[in-house]
C-alpha cells in the first residue's frame, strides 16, 4: 500500500476534472481511495468523487493498494499536480 498527500494544482474545477480523475483511476487494478479530512471515497466512483470535488489548493490523501499501485500513484499524482 502506498499513501501520499497531494495538493491539487488543476486550473479547471467542476465535473470535467473529476471525470478525468475517475477515468485515470479506473485504468488500474489497484484499489484507489481518496481522503479529505474525515471523508474517504473510492476514486473510481464518479458519485463518490463528486462529493469531494476538486479545486485548486485542495489537500487530498491518496491511498492505493494493489499490484499496479506504483503506476497508479504516478499517473494520478501527475494529473492532480497539473503535469
Amino acid at each position: 500500500m502506498i499513501e501520499k498527500n497531494i495538493e491539487v494544482n488543476l486550473a479547471e474545477a467542476g465535473a470535467r476534472p473529476i471525470a478525468k480523475l475517475v477515468q485515470i483511476a479506473s485504468q488500474y487494478q489497484s484499489r484507489v481511495s481518496i481522503r479529505q479530512n474525515s471523508k474517504t471515497v473510492n476514486a473510481k466512483s464518479i458519485m463518490g468523487m463528486m462529493t469531494l470535488g476538486l479545486s485548486l489548493g485542495q489537500s487530498l490523501d491518496l491511498e492505493i493498494e494493489g499490484e499496479d499501485e506504483k503506476d497508479a500513484m504516478f499517473s494520478i499524482e501527475q494529473y492532480l499536480l497539473g503535469k
